[in-house]
């Protein structure tokens, strides 16, 4: 008698594909189904705004994992009466099990942030579009003002056009103006933070020197293209991938749920240029170290102080006073991160890179990379990349 197959689920993924969050969400499902599936998945390119799939009024499927963003879609993903598990929203009218980003922790872990660095002034730049950005601003706010410090607001209300966005760029300038200096700045996810990096550039605020930044979400693309590169909050998208998938295979063998949401906590803080510094309040040593970040090709310690008008003596004592290290030092410093950079983000030769941040030759930086970091730079590459590369 031949052996019967087990029956295939067919599920539907509604998740948009534009973002690091949701592709590493769809690496998590892809992890539980390997290991618990097999199941026959659709899956749809989608951005956004997508319209529900046409296909799914009349679909004969087993069950949906959605990331949904209208109530035209919910509605549409209720009539089905498959199971469901909502990977987005809480606040649209349905009944469908919601798994996601615990964001009660995002707050007081960029509170902590800053804090750790010395900081005593703080604001936040949020939208009113979305509960969850409200949940992340007012848990900041709170972290800080336990702490004892005020946290003044700047709410934000979406809009595409260009008009909307030079009087957003308009009042985000003066408020950044009218803050305390220097100052931590809590953008409630990274698009927000960009309009906060942009403002400043506009302003002539040094970032972060001023004003240090960090975002949410840490949308790689925004992050790591943005001058500086962005500090951001990293979410465990897999995990929630993961975890929904889990719950979505329990509705469709019509089995008790263990509760109806579930929260993910967040990863961790990755750490950039925007927020990786402590305070300083020598003006001069916070010009020193702007110079020197900023400068297209390394500087000479001679031709530092000559830019800031600062004997030798002076700068070497009052930066080993605010920063435990010499300009020589600092320089130093400054030139092996965008070593790091370019390794990690391009496919530049040894030798490329070496003229690029100012060393000799290869071989030099070679010696200088390891004596510095215990490796080699192909090592350190073959760490850090996890991606094809291209130059730049």
């Amino acid at each position: 008698m031949p052996s019967r197959r087990k029956r295939i689920r067919r599920v539907a993924v509604l998740v948009e594909t534009t973002r690091t969050y949701t592709r590493d969400l769809l690496a998590g499902v892809r992890q539980y189904v390997s290991k618990h599936g097999p199941w026959s998945v659709f899956l749809e390119l989608r951005a956004l705004d997508s319209s529900p799939p046409p296909w799914l009024r009349k679909w004969d499927g087993d069950g949906i994992l959605s990331r949904t963003f209208t109530q035209r879609t919910a509605d549409v993903l209720a009539a089905t009466g498959l199971p469901t598990v909502e990977l987005r929203s809480t606040t649209l009218r349905h009944h469908f099990p919601f798994v996601g980003v615990d964001n009660s922790h995002v707050g007081p872990l960029v509170a902590e942030h800053f804090l750790e660095r010395g900081y005593e002034h703080f604001g936040v730049y949020s939208l009113h579009t979305e509960k969850f950005f409200e949940e992340r601003a007012a848990n900041f706010v709170e972290a800080v003002e336990s702490a004892g410090h005020r946290c003044p607001r700047l709410p934000e209300r979406s809009s595409d056009t260009a008009k909307d966005w030079e009087k957003s760029q308009v009042r985000l300038i003066d408020w950044l103006s009218g803050l305390s200096k220097p100052v931590g700045v809590f953008a409630a996810n990274d698009q927000l933070a960009i309009r906060v990096l942009e403002a400043c550039q506009r302003a002539g605020i040094s970032v972060p020197e001023e004003v240090a930044v960090v975002g949410c979400e840490n949308e790689e693309t925004l992050c790591s293209f943005a001058s500086p590169t962005l500090t951001s909050v990293q979410f465990d998208g897999a995990a929630v991938g993961y975890r929904a998938a889990e719950l979505l295979d329990r509705l469709m063998s019509g089995r008790r749920t263990p509760k109806q949401h579930q929260l993910i906590p967040i990863k961790h803080i990755v750490v950039r240029e925007s927020s990786d510094e402590s305070v300083i309040k020598d003006r001069l040593v916070a010009d020193a170290t702007r110079i020197i970040r900023e400068s297209a090709r390394p500087l000479s310690v001679e031709e530092l102080c000559r830019r800031l008008n600062a004997s030798r003596s002076t700068l070497e004592r009052r930066m080993k006073a605010a920063l435990k290290r010499t300009p020589k030092e600092e320089i130093q410093r400054v030139r092996f991160r965008e070593v790091e950079r370019l390794l990690r983000d391009t496919d530049l030769p040894v030798e490329a890179i070496a003229e690029q941040t100012g060393f000799v030759h290869g071989h030099y930086l070679q010696t200088a990379f390891k004596q510095r970091h215990g490796e080699t730079p192909g090592g350190y590459r073959k760490r850090h990349v996890k991606r094809p590369l291209s130059n730049g």
